[in-house]
């Protein structure tokens, strides 16, 4: 290797930011949310297209749906309040007018899908696996505003079911996005386990309400929303280290990212990779932002790859490790623990 010229630094080597979940690799960890970034049309001013590690676009089932009656938003404190409903086209307005213009973005897209059953799951799915150019597949199981939506991702053997359904129609990555409306998330993600799935969204939205009290009414038209933005990250995480100790499938940590700090924190709690949801209404700069900074935060970390930090966190009764160093992670326990006794 060449040497710097006298007074120079010698140049640094480009961090390794590509990231692996299960059969699909991504160029980097920075992934924007279903739901929060459209078709990707909607963004493509203000967003260099290529440099996302992947698009989650919003959701598509089967037929039209008109989705929830207004009002859809809410702000709240820390977030956002939604009960949008899965307002979509359809599958075929999707597959003509949608997706030609997302396989050329130059990111890999991860289609998101949902249905009311298991039947509509494999369904799309199998309408989708003679096209090309798609990364994967995930599986919008949690959602709460769609009626069966949440009672799929609660219920660890119909996630099975539903995930190895798809996954018995399809050679693409499946992901399944699992929902923190459950006492036991580490159940729901070993039937997805089970069931198939290459990696784990986690998480979707929370279930929340807003009311105005001189009125006597509901904000939401449909009284009850998915309660998205930095009040959840708190919550976002521990799902994160829940699943992380019950599983060995890869993760993409979701809820409340907004900052690099946020990023590097998903990451080191278990994350290979994370979706920015909520920012992008902030700012829809924001991923590539997070992108940016990426590199700087490594240096800080004292890393020169991704993998050196993923589940790197120290829990109470650790030794302390080496930067760099990632702790063991010993499926159904803590890392470096013991099954015994829960």
């Amino acid at each position: 290797m060449p040497h710097a010229p006298a007074g120079q630094p010698a140049p640094s080597r480009p961090a390794d930011l590509s990231v692996t979940l299960g059969r699909l690799r991504l160029p980097n960890p920075i992934l924007v949310a279903s739901g929060t970034f459209g078709y990707a049309k909607e963004m493509a001013g203000f967003v260099d297209l290529r440099r996302l590690g992947g698009i989650v676009p919003k959701t598509i089932t089967l037929l039209p749906r008109p989705g929830n009656v207004p009002w859809r938003t809410v702000e709240t404190s820390s977030g956002l309040l939604n009960s949008i409903g899965l307002d979509n086209d359809g599958i075929d307005a999707f597959l003509r007018h949608q997706l030609p213009f997302l396989l050329q973005c130059g990111a890999p897209v991860i289609v998101s899908i949902a249905g009311a059953s298991q039947r509509e799951f494999v369904q799309l799915a199998d309408r989708l696996e003679g096209v090309g150019g798609i990364a994967a597949l995930e599986l919008n199981i949690s959602c709460p505003n769609v009626s069966h939506g949440v009672d799929l991702g609660t219920d660890p053997e119909m996630c099975r079911r539903v995930v190895a359904g798809v996954r018995g129609v399809t050679h693409l990555p499946v992901i399944a996005k699992l929902t923190p409306n459950v006492t036991d998330i580490a159940s729901v993600a070993k039937g997805a386990r089970d069931g198939g799935a290459d990696a784990l969204t986690v998480i979707n939205t929370c279930q929340g309400m807003a009311v105005d009290w001189r009125r006597r009414r509901p904000l939401l038209g449909n009284v009850i929303g998915g309660l998205s933005g930095p009040a959840m990250k708190p919550i976002a995480l521990r799902c994160v280290h829940q699943v992380r100790r019950a599983v060995e499938t890869p993760i993409i940590g979701v809820g409340g990212i907004m900052s690099i700090d946020d990023v590097m924190e998903f990451l080191v709690t278990g994350a290979t990779a994370v979706q920015v949801g909520t920012a992008n209404f902030a700012d829809p700069r924001s991923s590539i932002r997070l992108l940016d900074a990426l590199p700087g935060a490594f240096s800080e970390a004292g890393i020169e790859s991704i993998a050196d930090l993923i589940g790197s966190i120290i829990l109470p009764g650790q030794p302390p490790s080496a930067p760099g160093a990632s702790s063991s992670l010993q499926p159904g326990g803590l890392p470096g623990s013991s099954n015994h006794g829960r």
